[in-house]
């Protein structure tokens, strides 16, 4: 059995499918015949569902590269993002679901003679998830994710970059997938842009003609940071528009829950501890978020702290906007003004009691 696994690792590690495939089933065989049912399914379960997504990827075998640079120009990669990943609004889980549901029965849609909605666009500040809603698409229709690479597509030489838009979707329309254009800005600025140059408009029209001419079986997705830099064009060639913005209040504390999962903590199941960090971290996007949760867990575990705190976390979200501590009374205080309890503060940043109780007092006079 250990055999099998081995061989497993292996051949995921150079690409090997076939390899996967063949000693995955020796491997179901053999548990199989140790009373291991439950575990084998499982395994069976698993080839059966991912056997023909691991078929269409070979047809993506070989990837457009730029004429100039010989650099490829797309990625691909077949996400796993689950529901409970996906943090937003009511309203914008609605839209996307039935984004998502108009793709699956685009069929039914064509019969009844209604428009496709397989086009998606998506813009807010960085950070607010716009990368890992297209990953859960992928995951959810189980297409594959062509994301373009914008460091190979736009060329030095002009003429080039819309030669490589039309590489991108000519190869995108090889299968059934997700065409991911990130920071869609970058070839979809506004024509009469007096700055940009006579080719740049050109990409841009190239960029509406490949558009207009995606086929209904795959889906086209864009993100960006900079909606006001978009043609007026490209805007009418989507027919979905959703903006994601920086987490609310209860969506910061289904983040927490998240970011928590798996570590000791003295947050989670302590409302007003929750209730205190959700306001610490008011205007924080969810990428902000992790990162701060990431490095306070990190250094908790550097170390060797058994169970992150609040104080903990509001020690990193000061670092986090400050980018230093050159005031150690300064972040004493704005522990204190968000409620940290006295004895964390003294565990956490190893200050003495008295100390915080002095500045404690003098704040309250202030007050």
């Amino acid at each position: 059995m250990y055999t099998e696994i081995v061989k497993i690792i292996e051949g995921g590690l150079v690409g090997d499918k076939e390899k996967v495939l063949n000693y995955a089933n020796v491997l179901a065989v053999n548990l199989e015949k140790q009373g291991e049912i439950a575990l084998t399914k499982k395994i069976r379960s698993v080839l059966t569902n991912k056997k023909g997504t691991l078929t269409s990827l070979d047809s993506f075998s070989t990837k457009p590269v730029d004429a100039e640079s010989r650099m490829e120009i797309v990625e691909i990669t077949m996400p796993q993002i689950s529901n409970s990943q996906i943090v937003l609004s009511k309203y914008v889980e609605e839209e996307i679901s039935g984004f998502i549901e108009c793709y699956k029965r685009r069929d039914s849609l064509l019969k009844a003679g209604v428009e496709l909605s397989n086009s998606l666009l998506l813009y807010g500040p960085p950070g607010c998830g716009k990368t890992t809603v297209a990953q859960y698409i992928s995951t959810i229709t189980e297409l594959p994710l062509v994301t373009a690479r914008l460091d190979g597509l736009v060329s030095s030489l002009l003429g080039s970059t819309a030669k490589n838009i039309r590489k991108i979707f000519d190869y995108a329309a090889k299968r059934e997938c997700i065409l991911f254009l990130d920071e869609f800005d970058v070839i979809a600025k506004l024509r009469d842009d007096k700055n940009e140059l006579g080719e740049l408009k050109r990409v841009v029209n190239s960029l509406i003609q490949n558009i207009d001419s995606l086929n209904n079986n795959s889906i086209l997705i864009a993100a960006t940071n900079h909606h006001e830099l978009l043609d007026p064009a490209i805007w009418r060639r989507f027919s979905k528009v959703i903006t994601l913005e920086k987490p609310q209040k209860d969506n910061i504390g289904k983040l927490l829950k998240i970011f928590f999962d798996s570590t000791d903590n003295s947050i989670i199941g302590n409302d007003k501890r929750m209730q205190q960090l959700e306001i610490a971290f008011e205007s924080f996007s969810h990428s902000e978020i992790r990162t701060v949760i990431s490095n306070t867990i990190r250094n908790s575990i550097i170390r060797e702290k058994g169970t992150v705190t609040g104080c903990d976390v509001l020690r990193e979200i000061y670092f986090h906007k400050n980018h230093s501590i050159e005031d150690e009374d300064e972040l004493i205080r704005y522990l204190l003004q968000n409620n940290a309890p006295h004895k964390e503060i003294n565990e956490s940043l190893g200050i003495p009691l008295r100390r915080i109780q002095n500045i404690s007092k003098n704040e309250a006079k202030k007050g």
